[in-house]
């Protein structure tokens, strides 16, 4: 059953039917929000660390939630947040300079079962990686979820404009790396 994002939001304020509704409303998002997670931070295990603390948090606020914005938006700013957050964790443990996430990252990339054997989509996404973490994840909501540019502004909190302006730069770069073999 799927609810509105309206009567998700109505159930969890009750108390007596906050638990199913929190339920599905994990079911509803639990998909798109881990293809968000995977394509920024590549593992699988990760990601499904992430995806955890991203439903923790909407767990602790979502009775905070205001409703300025969609669920979904609220839910991915969240999802892209944390996202941020665990890659930054991630480089200071392993000692890595925060400017060198893209061999970082491609390691990761390379040790990942999910991308083995498929090299025009390891040589796409380690074009994607050449770009910096906003870039990146702008062009991951644009190209692979097809988002809108409003939505992606309200995710984001960036104009449609430099929105716009970045994805087209990063079009480029990504171009210019399959390209320049």
């Amino acid at each position: 059953m799927e609810l509105s994002d309206k009567e998700l939001l109505d159930q969890f304020k009750n108390e007596q039917t906050r638990n199913y509704a929190f339920n599905l409303l994990v079911r509803q998002y639990q998909k798109r929000l881990y293809w968000h997670i995977r394509k920024i931070i590549l593992n699988h295990d990760d990601t499904d660390d992430v995806l955890q603390n991203v439903f923790i948090k909407v767990w602790r606020n979502l009775d905070k939630f205001k409703g300025d914005s969609q669920l979904f938006t609220w839910l991915y700013r969240i999802a892209t947040n944390e996202s941020i957050t665990f890659l930054n964790q991630k480089k200071k443990r392993a000692g890595v300079p925060l400017d060198d996430v893209s061999s970082f990252l491609a390691n990761n990339l390379e040790s990942d079962s999910y991308y083995k054997g498929d090299e025009i989509q390891t040589k796409l996404q380690k074009a994607i990686l050449t770009l910096p973490d906003k870039q990146r994840i702008e062009f991951n909501l644009k190209y692979f979820e097809e988002m809108k540019y409003e939505e992606m502004s309200g995710i984001l909190e960036t104009s449609v404009g430099a929105l716009k302006a970045s994805y087209h730069h990063a079009v480029k770069k990504i171009e210019y790396y399959l390209t320049k073999d």
